[in-house]
């Protein structure tokens, strides 16, 4: 594998396609992009019927019936997770645990359910949650992590993980604080309590320590909390004796000195990896490369916040991100999300060190957004001596 300084940064563009234009005139004939939102699951039920995909025939000369597939395993010996492809759908994406298997038609390798909180949430009461920033391929949306409670998901998760195991899909569920809990030892609990419902029925767990769009404090901005909270979630995951993977998300406006404080947290209680990042909080979108200037960002809550900016403008900042990581904690595992919308980025990070991506603003951008990103990384492997991404990755044939 190459080291991180060999990899240039390259920000990949992909040209439109006849499928790209049947996209543009879906968000003609459906305009709320929360409607669209919510008919994800069903598009992916029905992705095999639906036109204008790209293909994803093996290129000849590949030796693996399955040259994509990822194979993350972790220096604590910590249950590998076997993922059909190196894209999984970020958290957000599938809130509910719905339809899971069908995902895999798509092109996911795995997906992140949630995020679920102890309590049940019906969100941020204004409208719209979600603003498309077109001009960016950007999404702007403060949902407020509505959600049907861990004890619904979980069960439905459940239910649903050995089809989706049988179709390639490895199965993480995200998970929160329920926003507005004062008392810390009660806050601790809620999330012991939707950690252990998580961890009995997902393969990995994320952390969402970073949630932008509730109005609440986030807990990557509260050290000695963090530090209990880690704390004891690590001694729960101890006592268990499936010993499965537990990663943290953190925000990616995080400055270096607290970004370096944090990573000593996770290394620390020995956290199995990162999910790098959230959406950019929009009151800081200033940071961005955008061509929708921040004073154009409307409010998406009804207290004025800018909410969450996720989609192309995220990639640069996740790229460095991957990069600064790797090269100080190189046996953590990383999952990158962040303005990925090619499959030449998802060559890149892979290469640079990250074990999979997460995407979900590429699919409103993008007709069967990880599908066309697969066959691009296809491309990007046929150009190496390696036939599969583990003989370029680990050095071995799965």
């Amino acid at each position: 594998m190459r080291t991180p300084e060999e990899i240039p940064f390259k920000d990949h563009d992909y040209a439109l396609s006849a499928g790209d234009r049947a996209l543009a005139l879906i968000k003609l004939l459906v305009p709320s992009p929360e409607a669209r939102h919510n008919q994800l699951a069903n598009f992916a039920r029905w992705s095999r019927f639906i036109p204008f995909k790209p293909s994803l025939k093996i290129p000849y000369g590949m030796r693996s019936k399955k040259p994509l597939q990822r194979v993350i395993r972790f220096s604590d010996k910590s249950n590998p997770l076997y993922l059909g492809s190196p894209i999984v759908l970020a958290a957000g994406g599938n809130k509910e645990g719905v339809r899971l298997a069908d995902f895999a038609g798509l092109g996911f390798g795995g997906v992140s359910v949630g995020t679920a909180t102890r309590v049940p949430r019906e969100g941020n009461s204004f409208r719209p949650r979600i603003r498309m920033l077109t001009a960016d391929r950007a999404i702007q949306n403060s949902m407020g992590l509505n959600n049907e409670g861990i004890d619904v998901v979980a069960r439905r998760v459940d239910e649903q993980f050995g089809r989706a195991r049988k179709r390639g899909l490895a199965v993480g569920l995200s998970i929160a604080e329920t926003p507005g809990l004062d008392d810390e030892e009660e806050r601790l609990e809620d999330v012991l309590y939707t950690f252990r419902k998580a961890y009995n029925v997902a393969e990995y767990v994320e952390i969402n320590l970073s949630c932008p769009n509730t109005g609440f404090r986030r807990i990557d901005a509260q050290l000695k909390y963090l530090d209990r909270l880690l704390e004891s979630i690590m001694r729960i995951r101890s006592s268990i004796p499936v010993r499965k993977a537990v990663y943290a998300k953190l925000s990616p406006d995080i400055g270096e000195n607290q970004l370096q404080a944090l990573l000593e947290l996770v290394e620390q209680h020995h956290v199995n990896g990162l999910v790098l990042f959230n959406t950019f909080p929009g009151a800081r979108s200033e940071f961005l490369e955008m061509k929708n200037s921040p004073d154009r960002l409307q409010p998406v809550r009804a207290d004025g916040d800018l909410g969450g900016v996720s989609g192309r403008p995220l990639y640069v900042n996740t790229f460095r991100a991957v990069e600064y990581i790797k090269n100080r904690l190189p046996d953590k595992s990383v999952m990158a999300v962040g303005g990925i919308d090619h499959g030449a980025k998802v060559f890149d990070l892979l290469r640079m060190g990250a074990d999979a991506v997460q995407i979900y603003s590429a699919l409103s951008y993008r007709w069967f957004a990880p599908r066309a990103m697969l066959a691009e990384l296809y491309a990007c492997l046929a150009q190496t001596d390696c036939a599969t991404l583990s003989d370029l990755l680990d050095g071995e044939t799965p």
